[in-house]
Parts: structure tokens; C-alpha cells; sequence
């Protein structure tokens, strides 16, 4: 269900950008199956309550709330950063103090849907380029809320309803239904890349194939933490907040450490830092400039040594203090060792993505590009601007974020 607008991909073509048949059928598509998204939810929330579980109701709801109004702040955040300078005729018509009550009443993000949606179809029915860049703008921004809105809520709604599957040992409709949110989340990370390639002047020889491994090894690190997580909270349901709580303060602090400059103002940043380490929790993110391999090779390092603790802890405690459904010591280690399998297997998957799929940047062109300054890593930004080329409407948030990617690649 997290499927929706931003799976929308920006072809760079001569005199601007366009869009393909199925970028137009996607964004059509995308913002019907967000609103089905709000109807899954309010039937998992009815099903809790029918079955008067109301501590995962209020979990849930937790979720929910949480991340809405995350958000709807990065939404309004932005507007502002903005100067309130509205691309589309949707956003032209409320007036400044209606779109503060869009955004009190949690409807900014469709707002935004909206806006995007009609600046797609003008696009595609018009056949012409949009040389203002102002659908891959609007795009842009969008993806990034979905990537914080599938960690905020689709992230840890899966974990709960993977804890209630392995608490009860029958798979419900609602957990089915839910459940296949690791691929969507998956796709969800897959598409927030591809909008960041739109930087690039190579962006239209991405092969698909490339975005599909770079699905696979995300699907793979993904399903993994998410299931170590949903074992561990399947036999000892009040100290995963004790580890969430730990584990976040620790993201949180490599976080502040990074010097995120993706916000403008001193409350976005802390607000922006906040949610690194949340989504952290769950996957890898680059936030920031410098050695971004040592970086990422620090933290698979200490998700790896996470995943295998939790999953130890299930391991033992099927063993010392099962639950009402039996499972055979050997079958539960087999499922923890299969667990850190897969995540070993997703960091393989990754190696291979980065060495064979991602078109890099060319290295000895950056360092042919010339510059005064070399920091240790060999490249500068001014370099790296070189080779990136922003559209008339340039996000610069995003922009800054394809630098960090783009990096990260170089390292």
C-alpha cells in the first residue's frame, strides 16, 4: 500500500523533462492506492478493536498519528523554505492560511498528491517538455515524504503485525493484508533513488535493471531487520521499546554527529536528525558528506551484530520459556540462522549492485574537473556540482541529497 505518486520516473531529455506511458499510468494510479492505504488502516484499527486488543490498537494508532504529523511538518516545512512559491493551479487556490489548516488537518501530503497529478497529465496530454523541471520538483519532495512515511508508520506497523502472526501462529486477512508491505517499502526506497537520479546527466541510460537489484538487496536488509525485530517482540513485547529507545539515541547521535545540512532552519534540522535515526533503525540512509563507505560498512556492521543478538534472544527464549504453540529447538534455530542469512546475502547483493548495476560517476572526470582544495576523501563539492545537472526549478534539498548519493558512489 505504500505504492503511490512517487513511483513516477523523470526521463531527462534535450530542452527539458517529459513523461513516459507508464510514468503517466503510475501517477494516476498512485494517488487512489495512497487513499486505499488510509482504508487498510482503518480496517486493521477496527479488526483490534472487535478483538478488544487494545494495546495494539493504541500502537497502532500511535503509528498512525506519529507519523502523520512528521509529515505534514516536513510538508509545511518546506512550503516555507520555499517562500510559499506555489508551482501548480491546485496549489494556487487555497489561500496561505487555508493551507496551514490543509496541514493541521493532516491533508498536506495530499495536497500534494494533487498538485503532482496535475502537472502530470498536462504534461503527458501536451507532449511537451516541461523545461522548469516543475513535475520532477514536485516529485522530488514527494518521494522524500513517502520514504518518511513508510518509516514512520509502514515500518513499524509490519514489525507489529509480524509480532501478532508469530504470538497467535495463524496468519489473519488483516496480517496478510498487511504483511506484504516489505515489498512496497522496498519499492517505496527504490523510487526515492530513482527521483535522486534525475540529477544526473546520464539519468536516462538507468537501465531497469538496475533498479531492480537495487530492489533486491533493500527487499532482502529489510525483511530481515524487520522479522529479527517482530521475533524478539514476539517473546519479549515491552523490551523492544527499551531497544528502539537505546538504539535510537545511539542513530540518533551519529546523526547529529553527521552535520545534516538538508533543513534550513535550526528546528528543521533537529527535526531532520530526529528522523535519520528512526529510519536508521530500520535501513541505511546517507545523510551527509565524507567517507560514506566506512560509514555504511560501520553500520550494516552494527545492524548485523543487532540482528543476530535479537534473533539469539528468541532462540533461547523458545527454548527456556515457549510460547502456547510448540517450536522444535532446531526449527527455531534454523529460522534465526536463516534471518542473519538473508541480511549477510542482502550486503552480497549490495557489493554486486554497486560494483556491476549503478552507473558512478566517472572518477578520473571529476578529478580532470580541477579544483584548489582536496579533502581526504579526493573529491570536493564543487566537483561533484560539475557533473550534476538541476533543472530550471532546482530542489535544493534533493539536490543536496543526490550529492550525498552520488558520493557515497565515488568513496
Amino acid at each position: 500500500h505504500c505504492l503511490s505518486v512517487n513511483v513516477v520516473v523523470c526521463l531527462v531529455v534535450v530542452g527539458g523533462f517529459k513523461y513516459s506511458c507508464w510514468d503517466f499510468l503510475f501517477t494516476c494510479v498512485g494517488l487512489p492506492l495512497f487513499l486505499v492505504d488510509i482504508v487498510l488502516d482503518i480496517l486493521a484499527a477496527v479488526s483490534f478493536y472487535q478483538e478488544q486488543a487494545y494495546v495494539c490498537l493504541g500502537i497502532l494508532l500511535l503509528f498512525l498519528v506519529g507519523s502523520s504529523l512528521l509529515t505534514q511538518a516536513y510538508s509545511w516545512l518546506w512550503y516555507s523554505y520555499d517562500d510559499f512559491n506555489m508551482r501548480t493551479k491546485v496549489e494556487e487556490w487555497p489561500s496561505l492560511r487555508q493551507l496551514k489548516l490543509l496541514h493541521v488537518f493532516q491533508l498536506g501530503i495530499y495536497f500534494r498528491h494533487a498538485g503532482v497529478l496535475e502537472k502530470s497529465i498536462e504534461s503527458f496530454y501536451t507532449k511537451l517538455p516541461d523545461p522548469e523541471g516543475v513535475v520532477v520538483f514536485l516529485n522530488q519532495d514527494l518521494s522524500m515524504l513517502r520514504v518518511i512515511e513508510t518509516f514512520s508508520e509502514s515500518a513499524p506497523q509490519l514489525t507489529l503485525m509480524l509480532t501478532i502472526f508469530l504470538q497467535k501462529g495463524q496468519l489473519d486477512p488483516v496480517t496478510g493484508a498487511v504483511c506484504y508491505s516489505s515489498l512496497t517499502i522496498a519499492f517505496t526506497v527504490t523510487t526515492y533513488h530513482r527521483s535522486l537520479r534525475s540529477f544526473l546527466p546520464d539519468k536516462e541510460k538507468q537501465k531497469i535493471t538496475s533498479s531492480v537489484a537495487y530492489f533486491i538487496w533493500n527487499l532482502l536488509l529489510i525483511s530481515s531487520r524487520l522479522t529479527a525485530l517482530a521475533l524478539f517482540a514476539s517473546v519479549l513485547p515491552c523490551f523492544i521499546f527499551t531497544h528502539f529507545i537505546c538504539s535510537w539515541l545511539i542513530l540518533f547521535f551519529f546523526a547529529w554527529r553527521s552535520k545534516t545540512d538538508f533543513m534550513e532552519s535550526p528546528g528543521g534540522k533537529w527535526l531532520y536528525r530526529t528522523t535519520v535515526g528512526l529510519i536508521w533503525y530500520f535501513d541505511w540512509f546517507n545523510v551527509a558528506e565524507g567517507n560514506t563507505r566506512n560509514k555504511t560498512m560501520l553500520y550494516h556492521g552494527y545492524i548485523l551484530t543487532d540482528i543476530s543478538i535479537l534473533c539469539g534472544v528468541w532462540c533461547w527464549k523458545m527454548s527456556t520459556d515457549p510460547p502456547e504453540f510448540v517450536i522444535q529447538p532446531l526449527d527455531a534455530l534454523i529460522t534465526a540462522v536463516c534471518v542473519v542469512a538473508v541480511y549477510i546475502l542482502g550486503l552480497l547483493f549490495k557489493v554486486i549492485y554497486y560494483k556491476c548495476f549503478h552507473p558512478n560517476v566517472d572518477r578520473d572526470k571529476l578529478k580532470g574537473a580541477g579544483t584548489e582544495e582536496q579533502p581526504e576523501d579526493g573529491v570536493t563539492y564543487r566537483m561533484l556540482a560539475m557533473t550534476l545537472t538541476p533543472p530550471a526549478q532546482c530542489n535544493k534539498r534533493m539536490r543536496k541529497l543526490a550529492h550525498v548519493e552520488t558520493m557515497g558512489l565515488l568513496l
